[in-house]
């Protein structure tokens, strides 16, 4: 059933005065300070119609759909009993994410249907995947680096390098991705394991990209069979003697190879979530060649001073030239997560 009153539009100050609040929304205000500003109440609705038309149609018990807790008490002091309550979920997105902060913050809302890739349901940290979960493919990257831009330091040390908050987020991303793409010198340096373990889900399908078969066979990716994995190499390279029953190998064609041409060798095999890893380089490839829809940047703070760099774009001549994309920040303990949104 949809009840529809009049009167609400601004939380019950009109459209007229809710433009006017929009305009103080622009200067900084958010929309609680913005209806103060103007001299209204922060919430002036009745829902007395409300409950009127439920009465008239012999309706005294609801299941309520919405996020507003203050509903739900309106109808109960005007005797509507509310047997549940349903979160009515909006998305967060970079153009709104302040605004349902702020109804979270300062106004009680809350989504009691959303439930973060771990089983967690906090509101706002399950809010950051809401992206993923409601879409069948995309291609998403992550790094973490140092102020200064670096991933490790010059002798190729970077464990440690951001928190274990940080370490959640990235399972959490892999939990839902399809596969997870990573280059040689990120499995030469780190032999990771590429794996699910402090976030629910299943783990993804690994995938090495190494065209000149660089990557030891004693790579734990290679020799582990926690998840299917696909080595992906140029022409040349001679298959893997006895190869365990877990990995695949695939040869693209000569490299370098263009980030699109990989995402679709992948969508092929029904690889449609993609997540792009490591390291630094590639994640920069795929970022450049406009293969993301996402990129998730975690800064850490500490200065390295110098060692392997992080994710880079090409150079413009003058900062009004460098690209500029919708972005949300959110903590990760000590560490700030950037989600650029690409496109």
């Amino acid at each position: 059933m949809l009840v529809y009153i009049r009167g609400h539009e601004g939380r019950g100050i009109g459209l007229v005065e809710k433009l006017r609040a929009y305009r103080l929304q622009d200067q900084g205000y958010d929309t609680v300070d913005a209806n103060l500003r103007l001299g209204h109440p922060v919430d002036a609705r009745d829902y007395s119609q409300a409950a009127d038309i439920l009465r008239d149609l012999g309706l005294d018990r609801v299941r309520l759909l919405s996020s507003n807790p203050a509903k739900q008490e309106a109808l109960a002091a005007l005797d509507v009993a509310v047997v549940e309550r349903l979160g009515a979920a909006v998305p967060a997105r970079p153009e709104n994410t302040r605004y349902l902060q702020t109804k979270r913050q300062r106004l009680r809302h809350d989504d009691l249907r959303t439930v973060a890739a771990d089983g967690s349901t906090s509101d706002e940290e399950a809010s950051r995947y809401e992206w993923l979960v409601d879409r069948d493919e995309w291609v998403v990257a992550q790094s973490a680096q140092s102020l200064d831009g670096f991933l490790a330091t010059r002798s190729g040390d970077g464990a440690g390098l951001s928190g274990e908050a940080d370490h959640r987020h990235l399972h959490r991303l892999r939990g839902l991705a399809d596969a997870v793409i990573v280059g040689a010198q990120t499995v030469v340096n780190d032999d990771p394991l590429l794996t699910v373990r402090l976030a629910s889900g299943s783990n993804p399908t690994r995938v090495v990209l190494d065209p000149h078969g660089r990557v030891s066979a004693m790579a734990r990716v290679f020799s582990g069979p926690d998840a299917p994995t696909l080595w992906v190499t140029g022409p040349d390279v001679v298959t893997i003697g006895e190869a365990a029953s877990h990995l695949t190998q695939v040869q693209l064609g000569a490299p370098p190879w263009p980030a699109g041409d990989v995402v679709e060798a992948l969508r092929a095999r029904g690889l449609r979530r993609v997540l792009v890893e490591g390291g630094g380089r590639t994640v920069s490839t795929f970022l450049a060649a406009g293969a993301l829809d996402r990129l998730f940047l975690t800064t850490v703070p500490v200065l390295l001073g110098d060692g392997v760099p992080g994710v880079r774009v090409p150079a413009v001549d003058t900062v009004a030239d460098a690209p500029r994309w919708p972005l949300r920040r959110f903590p990760l303990g000590d560490d700030t997560c950037l989600e650029f949104t690409l496109r």
